[in-house]
Parts: structure tokens; C-alpha cells; sequence
């Protein structure tokens, strides 16, 4: 590998997130659609990323927290920046919503 092809990129604290298991807790409370690119798992994780991130912006910014940042390792595999959109965001507070999902026992969403 030479220095042409070597790409930096940022975790700082956010690799603790993984050890509270909510991304799959919260799979299995909603549910997966196989249609979705992102879990409402995947989706609330990012939100609390960006949320550690001290950032405070507008929905339609929120993809803008993770551009510089190691995204594939932090959401997993095949997960883009631009997947992280207004749309999805709005969808799983929506799911969350329908799903009546705002006290998952251990976690505290609301």
C-alpha cells in the first residue's frame, strides 16, 4: 500500500456504542424489513453517534456528522454516508413510534 491509497479516518469515542447490544434489541422489537438498506437498529445507533458527537444540527445535515468518519466500522458493512439521510431518520422515529417502542427495559429511548 503506498501513501496514494492510504485513507485516514476518525473514531475518537464512538467505538463504545457497540457494547450496549441496542442495535439488536431494537431489530428484534421493530423488526427488519428486508426492503431497507438500514435496521431501526443501525439508524437509533447513528443517531446516538451523533448525539456523543456534540453536534446539533438539523435532520437534513445529520449525514454531514459522518463524512470523515469511519462509517463502515462504526454501522457495519456496506453502510454509506448518504444512507443516513432525512428520509431514513424520519422513518425510524416512525417506526420506533408505531412500534409503541420508547421504554426497552435497560435502554431509556425517550
Amino acid at each position: 500500500m503506498n501513501a496514494a491509497t492510504l485513507t485516514v479516518e476518525n473514531l475518537d469515542h464512538l467505538g463504545i456504542v457497540d457494547e450496549l447490544g441496542l442495535v439488536e434489541y431494537l431489530n428484534e422489537q421493530v423488526g427488519v424489513d428486508p426492503r431497507e438498506t438500514l435496521s431501526i437498529g443501525v439508524v437509533v445507533k447513528a443517531m446516538i453517534l451523533n448525539g456523543l458527537g456534540f453536534v446539533s444540527a438539523p435532520l437534513y445535515l445529520f449525514e454531514q456528522f459522518f463524512v470523515g468518519k469511519a462509517v463502515e466500522h462504526l454501522l457495519g458493512p456496506e453502510v454509506s454516508v448518504e444512507q443516513l439521510n432525512d428520509n431514513r431518520l424520519g422513518h425510524g422515529f416512525d417506526q420506533l413510534y408505531q412500534r409503541e417502542v420508547s421504554d426497552c427495559g435497560r435502554f431509556s429511548l425517550v
